[in-house]
């Protein structure tokens, strides 16, 4: 545990449920935790004891990657823990591959309807049917606008062309819209629909302030920062910004307010987090700033900045996303300006 996580409280400790089962962390809420063969290595999904139309079961938050592997953990959750009852809603808090890749299994295994924010949605089905942001020849160019270009790299990322829909092969063909604000009845329980953005296009949280709940999705996790980035679609954005901002819509939440993560273990400390959040970035933009300094910098060239490890391509990409998020953080703060160079790269230097 490190000196921040030392600030939060894990009131479970090290117990998590096993492969296939679920552990109760709130009444009625129930935590389920599947694998991904990716460095972040896990998922949390939740399973919720619910009625609709006087009908008992279940609804699910988030769903796993497509996979077998995947498939069959749901399995044994059917067979051991729904007491022979049905998921009658699957919600989905963003369209990543880890939360919406099994989603079209789910409603269809179930007869059960998506839940999801209309952007993400719409994001998800555009990204199941093509390269969009992920991979290919247009996403190679980018990231080669940003300075990564050397020729394995480029390679390897406009090949990438089915990354994806390999993971989300499918998306349920009807929706029903949650935005910010929104109240959902979930086992009797009122649950606020909170919006996100910088990380996905319009992620959505939900709070229980009567069980003092928090399902938090990827907008809040206790032991790594949320990816924010830049991608090819939308070139010039600014998500850093919006991020930072979103995750202050938390502040008004109960102090012992118990968070449920995507990544990492439930935990109590949210106003703390949020601060950790904001410095962790003020700190990384503060470096962004020094190097920029010295000489003009483009986002690769800023990768070992921001990044001291060692990366594979697939955490390359996402940092570079990032790199680009917090050079155009302080871009669009009037703190560094662009410069396209003969060269097609993007560097920036104090303004």
């Amino acid at each position: 545990m490190n000196a921040l996580e030392q600030l939060l409280d894990y009131p479970l400790g090290d117990t998590m449920p096993g492969q296939g089962q679920t552990l109760e962390v709130a009444p009625g809420v129930r935590w389920i935790r599947m694998a991904l063969p990716f460095a972040l290595d896990h998922i949390n999904l939740w399973l919720l004891r619910d009625e609709i139309d006087g009908r008992p079961g279940w609804t699910v938050v988030d769903c796993c990657i497509s996979r077998d592997e995947a498939k069959a953990q749901w399995q044994q959750v059917f067979e051991t823990q729904l007491e022979d009852l049905p998921i009658l809603r699957v919600i989905v808090t963003h369209m990543h591959p880890d939360h919406i890749g099994l989603a079209y299994w789910l409603c269809e295994r179930w007869n059960a309807p998506l839940w999801i924010s209309a952007t993400d949605f719409n994001a998800s089905r555009l990204a199941s049917q093509s390269t969009t942001g992920f991979g290919g020849e247009h996403a190679a160019d980018f990231f080669a606008s940003h300075g990564l270009t050397d020729p394995d790299s480029v390679e390897k990322i406009r090949a990438r062309t089915n990354y994806y829909p390999g993971m989300v092969p499918d998306v349920p063909r009807t929706f029903r819209r949650m935005q910010d604000g929104d109240i959902i009845r979930i086992g009797g329980q009122g649950w606020r629909c909170i919006s996100g953005y910088g990380h996905a296009p319009e992620h959505i949280s939900l709070h229980c302030e009567a069980l003092k709940v928090l399902i938090s999705g990827d907008m809040m996790l206790p032991r790594i920062s949320t990816n924010v980035s830049v991608y090819d679609v939308e070139p010039e954005s600014n998500p850093l910004k919006a991020f930072l901002d979103s995750i202050d819509k938390f502040a008004p939440l109960a102090q012992d307010t118990l968070t449920l993560p995507s990544h990492g273990k439930p935990f109590r400390g949210l106003h703390e987090r949020i601060r950790q959040l904001h410095e962790h970035h003020r700190d990384r933009l503060a470096e962004v700033v020094r190097a920029c300094a010295q000489s003009p910098q483009s986002a690769a060239d800023i990768l070992p900045v921001m990044f001291k490890r060692k990366l594979d391509l697939h955490q390359t990409t996402f940092a570079m996303g990032e790199s680009i998020a917090h050079l155009h953080a302080l871009w669009f703060g009037g703190r560094l300006r662009r410069r396209l160079g003969d060269d097609g790269i993007y560097r920036f230097a104090p303004a």
